[in-house]
């Protein structure tokens, strides 16, 4: 027979633990109550560390599942860079932010920073290791700190980059939350109509035995399915959702999709407002690092997300290496950068104030960015009202239409 190790209460409500041998937990509780003692818990003697260790095996996949997000970034960037201008050196500063760090998946990774900075490593190679965590961005951004001195400046504008980033980003999906809200509360209750009203109006309309038009028909027939293969259905739709996911994962779905933001209309003013924002701005923070311009424009193609101002930038690049100017190579994509940028830019080459006509031209875009976010639910609005009002036309025309004949022919 087992033994547990107990815990248990007298009537006065004294605990006491202790260990006994018995077949089950109830015959453990049927002794002690002849003690006048209330089982509270009990543990069968060795199971214990099993239970211990599969906790630690759970803990541990948790937390190489928990994401590292752009704030997680920013907050070391930052810290590591107030650190180091205070004195410390940078196997101290990595050793607090990884003791200092809540997410444990970004606190084990900063604590392998400091194991290969402790090596000889350089912090960039080290950041190099994580692709996933740190983008090219962030590696040439600390690598041209490093090999100039000025790592504190470098982490600072970093900081920075990535704030005004995350912002840009929590602006557009602030506005697209609205619309995507709303659409999955119709997509909802279109199936809960077909599922529980549409049957009723079958059985009325199969008693009147009349004829019924071909959308009525295909109402019916879309709820029969529905009803009758619901978990089917739910199946149907999540490995659409997924398949739809991995089509734009390709080459060809990715690239109908960028070619659909820049042309639909609404999304396409937004879109090259976002991209050109994100460009002036992150291309900015490197020139100023010191960052060479043809490497910056190599490290911004990868962060812009669209592959038609990827493909401009690379161009731009392979452009400036035969002694061409920024401005005119980007002036070669007219439908990506408005005259306002080609004419920014140029003036920046001009004057060698490049760098800070590009915060500008960041500035303004954002700016822009945030008014254009601000009024795309009132934009988006009218059109969801019409995709909302056609679809509920569709189905009460056609379940009222059978009645209405009817009614008429007599």
């Amino acid at each position: 027979m087992p033994t547990f190790f107990y815990n248990a209460k007298s009537k006065t409500g004294e605990e006491k633990s202790g260990t006994y041998e018995a077949g089950n937990k109830a015959d453990l509780a049927h002794y002690l109550r002849q003690q006048n003692l209330f089982l509270i818990s009990a543990n069968i003697l060795g199971q214990e560390p099993q239970k211990k260790h599969i906790k630690i095996i759970l803990s541990d996949i948790i937390d190489k599942l928990q994401p590292v997000s752009l704030v997680d970034k920013m907050l070391f960037t930052r810290h590591l860079s107030v650190m180091i201008k205070a004195g410390l050196s940078l196997n101290q500063a990595l050793e607090v932010l990884s003791q200092q760090t809540k997410n444990k998946k970004f606190s084990k990774i900063i604590d392998n920073l400091n194991k290969g900075v402790q090596k000889g490593t350089m912090l960039s190679d080290a950041l190099a290791n994580y692709p996933k965590i740190f983008s090219n961005l962030f590696v040439s951004m600390v690598r041209v700190g490093e090999s100039g001195g000025k790592l504190e400046e470098s982490l600072k504008l970093l900081a920075s980059q990535i704030e005004k980033d995350h912002r840009l980003i929590s602006k557009v999906k602030g506005a697209m939350a609205y619309p995507l809200v709303i659409v999955v509360a119709m997509f909802g209750i279109g199936v809960l109509m077909m599922i529980t009203v549409v049957p009723s109006l079958v059985k009325t309309f199969q008693e009147l035995k009349i004829d019924l038009p071909i959308t009525t028909q295909i109402i019916i027939a879309l709820s029969g399915f529905l009803t009758k293969y619901t978990y089917l259905s739910l199946l149907i739709v999540v490995s659409s959702i997924l398949a739809f996911g991995q089509i734009l994962k390709t080459k060809i779905g990715k690239r109908t999709l960028d070619w659909s933001t820049l042309n639909l209309p609404i999304i396409n003013d937004a879109t090259r407002k976002i991209n050109s924002a994100r460009l002036a701005r992150t291309l900015s923070s490197l020139i100023t690092s010191g960052v060479s311009i043809i490497k910056s424009l190599q490290v911004v193609s990868e962060v812009l997300t669209n592959s038609y101002y990827a493909e401009s930038l690379q161009f731009a690049g392979k452009e400036i290496e035969k002694g061409k100017s920024l401005s005119d190579s980007l002036q070669k994509y007219p439908t990506l950068y408005p005259p306002l940028i080609i004419q920014m830019i140029k003036v920046g080459e001009k004057t060698g104030t490049l760098n800070d006509i590009l915060d500008e031209l960041a500035n303004f875009y954002e700016e822009e960015t945030d008014n254009l976010t601000k009024n795309l639910s009132s934009i988006i609005e009218p059109v969801l009202m019409i995709i909302i009002g056609g679809a509920v036309g569709f189905f009460a025309i056609s379940m009222i239409q059978p009645m209405y004949s009817m009614v008429s022919s007599f």
